[in-house]
Order: structure tokens, then C-alpha cells, then sequence
């Protein structure tokens, strides 16, 4: 007997089994998915969806994104990482309020064309909102494929993106495209996952190449490991010994951590008494380190060593300004703050 079709397949399981309830299902505009995909990049649903309802509730739709200020959206995101999403979310808005009257393009080219969207984010925003056919293939869908086909090689190397991009186009049937783009990524989430697959539930169990093998585990490829650099430095708890008040830097708008609230950064050798006085006209009390940790990123270890420092503020003593303010810890806290300054905030301010 012969088996029912790749998709046919995924869609009576996702009938049965797959996810019918998330929010961003629920009146599936083009906006509403957009922002759930973005947020979906490098993050697990059961993380996104407190986020997404959120943000939604103070941005129902494009134009009121578009409108807001950036430091609003970070604000909203805080927590969530990878925050270059939240400015390419932020940007693009803008050119499709300016450029596309308001209007989420229809067009896969425009819509790859904004921002902070790629292929298969266009894909599965034009296939969930507007029912098209588009091929996607995050980092579930690669999974699945990887294994059904038992394909070796890292997913990210330009052949085997290749290959995958071609089995995706070749799957996606013509008739009930956003639920199969769900059931597919649904697949790779709840039962292909990268630990400990499910693979007596799983559809594609009876043609899968890696289950054949007894080689699921091996596919797909992991990266290949590079040794990352290691950079150091304090983050500066300053506290006004007088009001209570700490010191928030606001950083660049590009980079790490970009347009976020900080604290101030320092080199370890650098001498942070001089510091404090040169750069704030403030007189450090007390100053100590506090255990040092590490936040890794893409491309490098970042060694961080927190340090509390009472200061007193001298006749020059630098207010608040555009990039800088003195606020109480319990306000500092509502701000748009990165992980590791908000952990550090939260422990010892």
C-alpha cells in the first residue's frame, strides 16, 4: 500500500494533534503574524505568546507601531533578546506606513524587500495571513527534512540550504497552505524536536530516512564549533547616596544591546574613581564587586562583573539628559533593559 503524500500526511496529524489555538491564528491579519513570526526567530512559543499579547494590546496594527517611539517597542521586548528584531520590526513598519499606505505588501519580493525579513519569514506570513503559496523552512521545518531525507551537513551551509529549499517547495501543496505552514512547524516543535523525538506519533515515521538508519539523533548536522572570544568588562551600579536613584546610560542605536538602557560600562583597568569624577562629577563613597558571570552571544563570551558604587553628587554633577538619567531602581525596571543589566538591577540595587 502506498502512502499518502508528505503533506497529506502532516495535515491529518495536524487536524488531530496540531496547535489550533494560538493567538496569532486568531484573526490571522498579515500585521498580527508578522509580529508573531518575528518574535518566533531564535525563541520557543510558550516564551512568545505573554510577549505577543502585550505588544498587540498596545500596537493593534501597523500604523500604531509605526507611530510609536522606538524606545516604547524596546520597552515591550525587553526580556525577549535578540533586540536588532525589535528595531527591524520597529523600521519596517515604518516603510510599509510611508511606502505601502499602511498595507502589509502582498508581494513575497516586497515583502523580503522590509527589514528584517527573509525568505521563509515572508513565506509564512503570506501563507498564514493571506493564504499563498510559499515554501518556509525555519529551524523546525529544517529539522524535519533533515531527518526524513537523513541529509548531512549543516543546515546553514549554502548546498544543503539549497537542497532543503527545494524538498520545502516541492512539499508544499496547493490547497490548505496556512494550515500545512502550521502543521510543519508544528511537527518539528512537538514531536521532531532536537532532544528526544517522538517518533512512534510521528506521521512520517514509516519513510523516514534517520528513523531507518536508528540514526535520528545525528541529523540534523550541528554547526561547526569555532572557539568564541572572550571580552570583559564592569557594568557600573551607580547609586546616588542622597536620593537612591541609579544611573541608566542609554546605549547606541546599532550594536549590541542597541537603543536599550544600560548601565555604564568600564574596562576593568580602567580607574573608575577618576571615571565616576571626570565623566559624571560624582565622588565614589564605596565601591565593591560583586560576582562576576557570563552572557554569551552570537560571537563572543561577554565576561561580565558587576560593580556597586555609592556616589555623592558634587556642584556639576551631570542630570538627567537625552541618553542618561538618574531614576529609582523600581522605574529602572519598567524600562527597555537587556538580560544581564536587568538581572543585575534586580540583585543588587
Amino acid at each position: 500500500m502506498l502512502e499518502a503524500p508528505f503533506a497529506q500526511r502532516v495535515l491529518q496529524w495536524f487536524d488531530q494533534y496540531g496547535r489550533h489555538d494560538l493567538p496569532w491564528q486568531q484573526q490571522a491579519t498579515p500585521y498580527r503574524v508578522w509580529v508573531a513570526e518575528v518574535m518566533l526567530q531564535q525563541t520557543q512559543v510558550a516564551t512568545v505568546i505573554p510577549y505577543y499579547h502585550r505588544f498587540v494590546e498596545v500596537f493593534p496594527d501597523l500604523n500604531t507601531l509605526a507611530s510609536a517611539p522606538l524606545d516604547r517597542v524596546l520597552e515591550l521586548w525587553s526580556g525577549l533578546g535578540y533586540y536588532s528584531r525589535a528595531r527591524n520590526l520597529h523600521k519596517a513598519a515604518g516603510i510599509v506606513a510611508t511606502e505601502h499606505n499602511g498595507e502589509f505588501p502582498a508581494s513575497f519580493e516586497a515583502a523580503v524587500a522590509l527589514p528584517g525579513i527573509g525568505e521563509s519569514t515572508a513565506g509564512a506570513i503570506l501563507a498564514q495571513a493571506l493564504e499563498q503559496r510559499h515554501a518556509i523552512l525555519d529551524g523546525n521545518v529544517k529539522r524535519v527534512l533533515c531527518r526524513y531525507h537523513a541529509i548531512d551537513g549543516w543546515p546553514g551551509k549554502s548546498s544543503v540550504q539549497k537542497q532543503l529549499w527545494r524538498y520545502a517547495e516541492s512539499y508544499t501543496p496547493h490547497q490548505r497552505i496556512a494550515d500545512y505552514t502550521q502543521a510543519i512547524m508544528d511537527l518539528g516543535a512537538t514531536l521532531c524536536t532536537h532532544r528526544s523525538p517522538r517518533c512512534s506519533a510521528c506521521p512520517l515515521q514509516t519513510d523516514c530516512k534517520a528513523h531507518a538508519q536508528g540514526q535520528v539523533g545525528r541529523y540534523p548536522a550541528p554547526r561547526p564549533r569555532k572557539q568564541l572570544p572572550v571580552r570583559a568588562a564592569r557594568l557600573l551600579l551607580l547609586t546616588d547616596s542622597d536620593s537612591g536613584n541609579i544611573l541608566l546610560e542609554k546605549r547606541p542605536p546599532s550594536g549590541i544591546w542597541g537603543g536599550l538602557w544600560s548601565l555604564p560600562e568600564a574596562d576593568l583597568d580602567e580607574h573608575v574613581d577618576r571615571l565616576c569624577r571626570q565623566r559624571w562629577g560624582v565622588t565614589v563613597l564605596h565601591r565593591e564587586d560583586c560576582g562576576r558571570f557570563r552572557h554569551t552571544f552570537s560571537h563572543y563570551h561577554f565576561d561580565i562583573t558587576p560593580c556597586r558604587i555609592r556616589v555623592r553628587c558634587e556642584a556639576g554633577c551631570v542630570q538627567e539628559q537625552r541618553d542618561l538619567v538618574w531614576c529609582p531602581s523600581a522605574e529602572a525596571k519598567k524600562r527597555a533593559l537587556a538580560a544581564p543589566v536587568a538581572r543585575i538591577i534586580g540583585e543588587h540595587a
